[in-house]
């Protein structure tokens, strides 16, 4: 099984600025310490592609930090979004360059890892989605099958498509690929 070790804060493997990585990162670190878990957890990740990401941070959340971020649904999407580019980038060949447009049934476009050449080149799709905890309604498995059939209204693009769900209370993620 293949591991990575993720400092939270020091390691950002895409083409998105640090600051909007710190911001993601630190909606994750809150959904994770809600969810009680300590500054070192293994995200067990599954699918189409199999592995674990170990992510460790330096600082506990504070009253201050749960208080910017009180709105639960928007703080899964925001840290979903974070390991979920962690996940692009550990396990596929590509690596997030751009945020796409609303109604496109997508939320970033990937590119090659190895491209560093601006403007990036658009190689394939992913779709993104957040779970604070699973329970019978709200399964990775039901969720995974809503975002597939979102990104319908894109296949014209002949790109393939990544779909990661994460769930923050075991922690875990689920990644298909279409």
């Amino acid at each position: 099984m293949t591991v990575h070790e993720i400092d939270v804060f020091k390691d950002i493997p895409t083409s998105l600025t640090a600051n909007v990585m710190n911001f993601l990162a630190e909606a994750a670190v809150v959904c994770l310490s809600e969810q009680g878990h300590g500054t070192d957890v293994s995200l067990e990740v599954f699918g189409c592609v199999n592995g674990r990401i170990v992510l460790s941070w330096l600082f506990d959340v504070t009253p201050q930090i749960k208080d910017a971020w009180r709105d639960t649904q928007e703080t899964t999407e925001f840290g979903a979004t974070y390991l979920a580019i962690l996940i692009t980038h550990h396990f596929t060949p590509f690596k997030v360059i751009e945020r796409s447009r609303k109604r496109t049934g997508f939320d970033y476009w990937l590119g090659e890892k190895e491209d560093d050449t601006y403007p990036f080149q658009k190689k394939a799709r992913l779709e993104i989605s957040g779970i604070l905890q699973e329970n019978k309604g709200n399964t990775l498995a039901k969720r995974q099958q809503i975002k597939l059939n979102q990104t319908k209204q894109s296949d014209s693009l002949n790109l393939p498509a990544y779909i990661v769900i994460v769930e923050f209370g075991k922690p875990q993620s689920s990644v298909a690929r279409k």
